[in-house]
């Protein structure tokens, strides 16, 4: 890249932190008045790192100087000065679609995964950009990171040029990514079958190779044919580690496992996109004294509709034409970037794409409750029109507990994944309390069971903590269970004193 300092945007960080609200209690006696529906919020919740230097020498990474929640700068951006920093056109732009939540996990805050105690946590976040990280991340980051991904999120890594060192600390980002892949303690073994190169490429136009179907190369936000390097660098590419790898973008008269400029890849249940320079998404403003160059507007690339398309199909957008690798042995931590909690479990199989003999479909039967307990096994009253809780649409939903009592209830239903398929399970979750304070007293569990009743992952962990106004739509990637019947299951357990109410609505698993 061209300019200075630029780092990682490392950590997915919440907009805030989620409100604790008080809530009706499903009594003996009958449910209390809960008022108003809840609005719905954002479906794509995307965390912008500014903890590895990304301010440092020149570089400019940031969406906003408002930090954590661009918002509070203008909270209805039209042009991209109207927020201020050199990724503002990427922030503004998706802003601008209403499909998005936007934070920043701001200078001197640590990356974490599953740690409930922190608002920002991954764990909260559908996807995570690092953009040119300049500072080593620790070993806890690593792993946060690492398993983020394993989990179901989405990672967008930004490398630049050897000796691109803004902070003057020993690392730049190539050594810092690399770092991340080979020294950690989830998986070192070249996980998303890539290593970044350590190149200094002065000036080149990357083409995009030629494939209608892939959903970064032809997404909603435009078909991508080229990009710049302006100070960059390229990958190369280990298909016999991870099979699911794939160079998008290949610098002039390369091809293959060498000279890649930006690549996919899956690890998990997650999605990886790399790109080899910071030039591209630079939009040439941002705060004063730093040098900057607009490599957004740039007519020799299409640099806009990449990050932009790579962004929705990291946050689960788009067809998911890549096909993933095998995921074995026992997850923790809170699963998908989509939920706070804890997860456990052991995910085994292959994540196998949709194309070729899937039929697409939705499976679960009465998804969002509107015939009562029809295709669902669930305890007495648990799916219910009563008022008190509102459904997210129509009349009914599942509330589980809210008595506020010593409670068990559980719902679940058996869904026969088709081979071939992969597999996208969803919900919507509302969560009100009349818990206080920062001890999970109250839990739901979402968990997939074989056959047999074994648990074979507990996708997330919910509690009293998590309580918000508003429902959140969960996502989960469960095309590992692809030939197989699982039971989808949620189990809330209630204490002896205040209410926790968990209410869900408009499931679906859908097939492709």
């Amino acid at each position: 890249m061209l300019v200075g300092a630029a780092a990682a945007l490392s950590a997915v960080a919440a907009l805030g932190g989620l409100a604790l609200s008080g809530g009706s209690a499903q009594a003996a006696a009958g449910p209390q008045s809960a008022g108003a529906a809840p609005a719905a919020t954002a479906t794509h919740r995307v965390l912008f790192d500014d903890t590895k230097a990304e301010e440092a020498g020149n570089a400019d990474w940031i969406i906003s100087t408002s930090k954590p929640d661009p918002l509070a700068q203008n909270a209805s951006p039209s042009k991209e000065t109207d927020w201020t920093g050199a990724l503002s056109s990427w922030g503004v732009a998706l802003q601008k679609t209403g499909g998005y939540s936007l934070a920043t996990l701001a200078s001197g805050k640590t990356i974490t995964y599953g740690n409930s105690s922190n608002a920002q946590d991954l764990s909260n976040y559908d996807e995570f950009v690092l953009d040119e990280p300049n500072t080593q991340l620790s070993a806890a980051e690593k792993t946060a990171v690492m398993t983020f991904v394993k989990n179901g999120g989405g990672l967008f890594l930004i490398s630049d040029h050897q000796n691109s060192d803004r902070n003057s600390d020993g690392w730049d980002s190539p050594n810092v990514i690399n770092d991340l892949l080979t020294t950690n303690s989830v998986d070192s073994t070249d996980p998303f079958g890539f290593s970044v190169d350590l190149l200094d490429i002065s000036t080149d136009t990357p083409k995009a190779i030629s494939d209608s179907t892939n959903p970064v190369l032809n997404g909603s936000f435009g078909k991508v044919t080229g990009s710049i390097i302006a100070d960059g660098t390229t990958f190369t590419l280990k298909p016999a580690d991870n099979s699911s790898v794939k160079g998008l973008l290949y610098r002039t008269g390369y091809s293959g496992n060498t000279g890649a400029f930006f690549v996919t890849s899956t690890f998990g249940s997650g999605r990886v996109a790399i790109w080899g320079d910071s030039s591209p998404v630079d939009d040439g403003t941002g705060q004063s004294g730093n040098t900057l160059y607009d490599g957004w507007n740039d007519t020799r690339g299409t640099d806009a509709a990449l990050a932009l398309n790579a962004t929705a199909w990291l946050a689960g957008d788009g067809s998911g034409t890549t096909t993933g690798g095998t995921t074995s042995g026992t997850t923790s931590g809170t699963s998908s970037g989509t939920s706070t909690g804890t997860s456990t479990g052991t995910t085994s199989g292959s994540t196998t794409g949709g194309s070729g003999g899937c039929t697409s479909a939705q499976l679960i039967t009465n998804p969002g409750f509107e015939s009562g307990n029809t295709g669902w096994t669930a305890s007495t009253k648990v799916i219910t029109n009563a008022t008190a809780e509102a459904a997210r649409t129509g009349s009914y939903k599942a509330w589980l507990d809210g008595y506020g009592t010593a409670t068990t209830n559980t719902l679940a239903q058996s869904v026969a994944i088709p081979s071939g398929c992969s597999a996208s399970y969803s919900y919507w979750l509302h969560i009100d309390t009349a818990e206080t304070g920062s001890t999970a007293y109250d839990t739901l569990t979402a968990q997939v069971l074989n056959s047999s009743g074994t648990v074979l992952s507990t996708l997330a962990t919910y509690s009293n903590t998590n309580a918000a106004s508003g429902y959140t739509q969960h996502t989960f990637n469960l095309s590992a269970y692809a030939g197989q019947t699982v039971t989808l299951k949620f189990t809330g357990v209630e204490g002896s004193k205040l209410q926790t109410s968990f209410v869900v609505d408009d499931t679906a698993l859908n097939v492709s």
